[in-house]
């Protein structure tokens, strides 16, 4: 446990405590960090890490293992004892079966342990959304092994292959033919099989997805239930078309220019997709598609934002605070519908990565720095690592981050600054 030092805002001097579970590698927990020395109030960790180790992030982290949800949930309530925890929050998709187990078992606000599995595997969502009467794509469940010669047949093009339960985009591809569908899925199966993918132990990743291609434009909700009630914080615009092959996000903008006629059909589905899979308590994070036959849910998830894009989020009060901020004020059971997004707009570039090679670094950050509107740029990529674009890889070069009066200026704002950045990239030496 971490008993966070500082007056802060003052308000809680008796330290209640939250429960963050997360990776070991997750960009927001300083974040949180930093939101609870703000509020005086504690965190506990459960991170995914070596057991034998003592406490070697000087953290207090109880490790857990994610593929071993309720022996770890029974070492989380056991070593929670008798302190006063009031909530806890998953960051990441990885870690909400365990956010939920552990909030049933402590009696605590949360998810159903059902609804957080079904938030984090596509097909159970598909039925769910089907079922509930939501738009949803055709879609199909696969061995990765099966016959896709024989398959090929019933598929209608364009679709779309998909893993059951990756995040970030990671090994999703769009086939326009049979040809196209091999490669794709010969090319998933390979990534299915990568080691930190078979390091999950998740019975998810033997099977895979197809499922029809649905055009237009899409979008990001950032959204908070509260016992069964839903609140959107923010809609988040994406430019940048996402026709495929890939699917990689760049830019996300708020506020969104879509019609208040259409945001409130966005809102609407996300909700009725939320009470689809049974989700109650805490934070949502959804993606949709419009087009001209309305809102088409792809995913809800029972986490946050992830990465470092949460700096795109501000909720004026007073005081102004971070998205993290709003959620431990939530986890301890505070009232926090008077806190609104910010007037200002915002938008945040996840730095795609162009190419794979070995990253040296980049050139041009003063430049992109003196862009007006540009708030921080965030690389997050380290020198001598290699890094790799998608569909193969999971991470970005980093993170920009722009204020404006509106979201057009806003969105300009990032993209000049991208322009100004240039990284070096060189091939990987060949290994003899």
């Amino acid at each position: 446990m971490v008993l966070l030092r500082g007056a802060g805002r003052g308000r809680h001097q008796v330290h209640l405590t939250v429960l963050i579970l997360a990776t070991t590698t997750g960009y927001q927990i300083r974040s949180f960090g930093e939101a609870a020395e703000a509020l005086g109030v504690r965190l506990l960790f459960g991170s995914d890490r070596c057991d034998q180790l003592d406490d070697p992030w000087w953290d207090g982290a109880i490790p857990i293992r994610f593929h071993e949800p309720r022996r770890s949930a029974d070492a989380i309530a056991s070593a929670a004892g008798a302190r006063d925890l009031r909530g806890v929050i998953a960051v990441g998709d990885r870690p909400t079966l365990i956010a939920a187990l552990v909030a049933e078992r402590l009696r605590l606000p949360g998810n159903p342990p059902a609804a957080a599995m079904a938030s984090r595997n596509k097909v159970t969502t598909r039925h769910a959304l089907r079922q509930a009467g939501l738009r949803t794509p055709a879609f199909l469940s696969i061995p990765k092994t099966a016959d896709i010669e024989r398959l090929a047949p019933r598929i209608a093009f364009p679709s779309v292959v998909k893993p059951l339960a990756l995040s970030g985009s990671r090994g999703v591809v769009r086939v326009d033919n049979a040809a196209e569908l091999r490669a794709a899925v010969e090319r998933l199966n390979a990534i299915l099989e990568a080691p930190d993918v078979r390091a999950e132990r998740d019975a998810a990743h033997d099977m895979i997805v197809i499922e029809s291609f649905i055009p237009g434009r899409e979008y990001a909700v950032e959204g908070l239930l509260t016992d069964g009630r839903f609140r959107p914080l923010a809609i988040f615009d994406k430019p940048d078309p996402l026709d495929g092959p890939f699917f990689e996000e760049t830019i996300y903008v708020t506020p969104s220019r879509a019609s208040d006629a259409t945001q409130a059909h966005i809102i609407d589905a996300i909700a009725r997709a939320a009470d689809a899979l049974g989700l109650r308590h805490g934070p949502v994070h959804a993606e949709c598609r419009v087009n001209d036959e309305g809102v088409w849910v792809l995913e809800v998830a029972a986490r946050p934002i992830g990465g470092l894009c949460s700096k795109a989020l501000r909720f004026a009060g007073p005081p102004c605070i971070s998205l993290e901020e709003l959620l431990l004020r939530h986890a301890i059971g505070e009232d926090v519908s008077a806190f609104a997004r910010e007037a200002e707009a915002s938008a945040v570039m996840m730095i795609p990565i162009p190419r794979r090679g070995l990253y040296r670094g980049v050139d041009g950050l003063d430049a992109a720095r003196a862009v007006p509107g540009v708030d921080d740029i965030r690389i997050t990529a380290k020198p001598e690592a290699v890094v790799v674009p998608l569909p193969e890889g999971r991470s970005y070069l980093g993170f920009i981050f722009a204020h404006a009066c509106d979201a057009a200026d806003a969105e300009r704002a990032v993209r000049e600054a991208h322009v100004r950045l240039h990284f070096q990239i060189d091939r990987e030496l060949p290994v003899i």
